[in-house]
């Protein structure tokens, strides 16, 4: 299978220094929106199904406030200040652009000797994002499921087809638990727009067979006895290249993707014969363990002639009643770096 190495901007995440302000209240200011920036990250996250976007939202939402620093009254209002600027910068970011998704999105599913090679653009994709940089690393138990929850590609995806207001208010009111008072005022409407913004949102969702609650009940945060073993049988598969084992580990109907590639399979029977026809370069590969969207996770790593393994795919895997539903391979390396994951392995 062909390179599908993608190249993409650096982004260099700075932080805001307070030898660089020259308002008063700026440094200040900025050291206390810091305790924000895991949760901006998520909810910009949320808003365009971008990770690297998503960063860049945030470094935005801050240069923003440190703009204004001069015009914030108070610091009780802090959080709801800072998420009043990152909404209107993703509106700004979303204006005139078309949505994000997955492949299933795209177009009906294909067999295995259709691959083509063809792709999309970057900027067409749905992009992973690790759960270290936008879920909470502690605190209630609860709280931190609802937030791997909130993140599962799946849902992310639906949001996507919200118009971007709409999204807005989705997150803020049945993600975040604001009230609508909240919402109005942060988005510079009524009540009555909010609420009926928030029911046209469900609607749509509903349309598409997804919720928030939905996501919920078919998937699980906190990784089951079962279920581990079933990830360990998997990584023991695939790293042999065992395909017979790996088919047992599939739902018969499970679908793989593999973005920026414009092409995906449904069947176990399928998938199996993508990896041993097109997809035989796969073998040999080796798998790190990570964590992506609340779900499991690997750094795949595909065999180097130079020697070790050279980074290949983020695959982030649905478990769903104790087998596979969903196996998506994001092939663009700058991934990796994003993951905290080795840039090569000997």
């Amino acid at each position: 299978m062909s390179s599908a190495r993608a190249v993409r901007p650096t982004h260099v995440l700075v932080r805001c220094a307070p030898m660089a302000v020259t308002r008063d209240a700026g440094p200040a200011l900025l050291d206390d929106a810091e305790q924000y920036r895991r949760e901006l990250r998520a909810y910009c996250y949320r808003m365009l199904g971008s990770s690297f976007e998503a960063e860049d939202a945030v470094q935005e939402t801050m240069v923003r406030a440190w703009k204004k620093a001069d015009t914030f009254e108070g610091r009780a209002a802090l959080r709801s200040w800072l998420y009043r600027i990152a909404t209107n910068v993703c509106l700004d970011m979303l204006r005139g652009r078309q949505r994000r998704a997955v492949a299933m999105d795209l177009g009906p599913s294909r067999k295995a000797d259709d691959f083509q090679h063809a792709t999309r653009p970057n900027e067409t994709w749905i992009e992973p994002v690790p759960d270290a940089a936008v879920v909470p690393l502690d605190g209630d138990p609860a709280d931190v499921a609802a937030a791997r929850d909130s993140i599962r590609l799946a849902f992310v995806t639906a949001l996507q087809h919200l118009p971007a207001r709409q999204r807005a208010v989705l997150i803020l009111r049945e993600v975040l638990r604001w009230q609508a008072t909240e919402v109005a005022e942060l988005l510079d409407t009524s009540v009555a727009s909010v609420n009926s913004a928030l029911q046209r949102a469900r609607a749509t969702l509903a349309e598409r067979g997804t919720t928030e609650d939905g996501v919920r009940a078919s998937t699980t945060s906190s990784m089951a006895p079962a279920d581990q073993e079933l990830l360990a049988r998997y990584v023991d598969a695939f790293e042999r290249y065992d395909i017979d084992l790996l088919v047992t580990l599939l739902h018969e109907d499970a679908v793989m993707s593999m973005p920026p590639f414009d092409f995906w399979l449904q069947g176990a029977s399928d998938v199996a014969q993508f990896f041993v026809g097109p997809g035989i370069g796969c073998k040999g590969s080796r798998l790190v363990p990570t964590s992506a969207n609340g779900q499991p996770a690997f750094g795949s790593y595909k065999a180097d002639p130079s020697g070790g393994w050279a980074p290949w795919a983020i695959q982030v895997l649905d478990v769903v009643d104790g087998r596979i539903a969903g196996h998506h391979n994001f092939l663009d390396m700058s991934l990796f770096e994003l993951f905290g994951l080795p840039a090569h392995l000997s």
